[in-house]
């Protein structure tokens, strides 16, 4: 028994395929219960789906990393030799140690975000929901989880940290010399782009339009940023995403974040903007795993769009100064894995105990119903009837501890029982079964 782990992510493949292995949250128990069919067996699994990594956690016989690879391409519409190359597979301390150091942001595009954890939390919660999560990830992830938040306590890891939103502002202010003078489309209504409207509200611009297919959900947005924005003349507005096409002229900088598996703003709109706009600039941040803006449109003059790739260099310019506060966090994730890794050797000599007392007991229930058949058959008694009595016999020594149970005086005793007959004796009911 051991732990595994298979994914890509932004340091192994570019973003038009990961872009092909993102899932939606509610799109990830279906997808692990399609998985769990495919395998031979059903291991626990549980998949984490983000803008910069998929990545498929298991429990069990890693050899079935070879399936999963052969499931993930099929999602994805690629060969599985063509994906391969991009994959990375890890296992036992290894994958643990991955695990417990993506919780803790140290595998991150920025270093030290916070986003990551609660995306694993929904994640583990997803794999909950679809019955693939046992013992050994939800210890393994709860206990990442703990050591992510020790991190965060005692180091410097979070300081100065950059976000994607912070990048895309610092950007914006190397084209306009006025943050304040200009008109800002957010596009989607969630996290991702709250963060971004929060960050821009901080410059005061003229402007800010949230763009969602929801109005409520705009709506609420807006009435979030409503406080922020009390002290400055922005001016907080929602419009329907259908209306995009025909208003993008109006913005000056346009940030999207959805969850639609398709471009949402193609080159099309974008050139009927720039003429309308006659040249003016447009600053364009696609936020979004799969892309939400056709990438032609960033061979346009007069537009300057980046993904979230793009964003990876200004991200990473305060890291340096912070290698002190990494190599404290990486202390605290190694003594994290090592506690994992001692509970897994615990649990698995106790199981290799538990099962060699249980063939020692099989062995003399049989050894002793042997004898005894042995013994009748030298007495002459007939041999079906001799065989009969063996099949009861053995039968009979491996009920009786069943037998003891379901007829123990404590309720909570039988009903304890009565689940563990039906579960380890009991064949499961095929449906129209009766």
């Amino acid at each position: 028994m051991t732990v595994w782990a298979l994914g890509i992510n932004h340091t192994t493949a570019p973003l038009d395929l990961r872009g092909r292995f993102a899932f939606a949250l509610d799109q990830i128990t279906p997808a692990l219960s399609s998985l769990r069919s495919s395998l031979h067996a059903e291991p626990e699994l549980t998949l984490v789906s983000t803008c910069n990594r998929t990545e498929i956690y298991g429990s069990g016989d890693s050899a079935q990393t070879a399936q999963v690879l052969q499931w993930l391409a099929s999602s994805g519409g690629v060969s599985s030799q063509s994906l391969q190359s991009h994959t990375y597979t890890l296992e036992g301390s290894s994958a643990a140690r991955h695990a417990f150091r993506v919780a803790a942001g140290l595998d991150s595009m920025v270093l030290g975000e916070t986003q990551i954890l609660g995306q694993l939390k929904d994640a583990v919660n997803a794999a909950e929901h679809a019955g693939a999560l046992g013992s050994t990830l939800h210890q393994m992830f709860q206990r990442s989880f703990a050591v992510a938040k020790e991190v965060r306590s005692s180091t410097d890891i979070g300081t100065q940290s950059i976000s994607m939103a912070a990048a895309a502002v610092r950007l914006s202010s190397q084209l306009f010399e006025d943050l304040s003078k200009i008109r800002i489309l957010f596009v989607g209504a969630g996290e991702m782009i709250e963060l971004a409207a929060t960050h821009f509200a901080a410059k005061n611009p003229r402007q800010i339009v949230i763009a969602n297919r929801t109005m409520e959900r705009g709506q609420a947005l807006i009435d979030r940023l409503a406080p922020a924005a009390a002290t400055s003349n922005t001016a907080l507005h929602t419009m329907h995403l259908g209306e995009l096409p025909s208003r993008l002229h109006e913005f000056d900088a346009v940030i999207s974040c959805t969850a639609s598996t398709l471009p949402i703003i193609g080159l099309g709109a974008v050139e009927r903007a720039i003429k309308a706009r006659k040249r003016r600039p447009i600053f364009m941040v696609d936020l979004a795993v799969p892309r939400d803006i056709e990438p032609e449109v960033k061979a346009l003059d007069d537009v300057y769009l980046y993904t979230v790739d793009d964003l990876a260099g200004v991200v990473q310019t305060a890291q340096a100064t912070r290698q002190a506060a990494v190599a404290q966090a990486e202390v605290i994730v190694d003594a994290g894995v090592q506690d994992f890794l001692r509970w897994m050797q615990q649990r698995s000599e106790g199981t290799t105990n538990l099962i060699q007392q249980l063939n020692a007991q099989s062995d003399a229930w049989r050894a002793a119903e042997i004898s005894r058949a042995k013994k009748l058959l030298a007495k002459g008694e007939d041999i079906d009837a001799v065989l009969e009595a063996l099949s009861k016999g053995v039968a009979q020594k491996f009920l009786h501890p069943a037998y003891l149970g379901l007829g123990a005086s404590e309720p909570s005793q039988r009903a304890a029982a009565q689940e563990a007959v039906q579960r380890l004796y009991l064949k499961p009911q095929e449906p129209g079964e009766r």
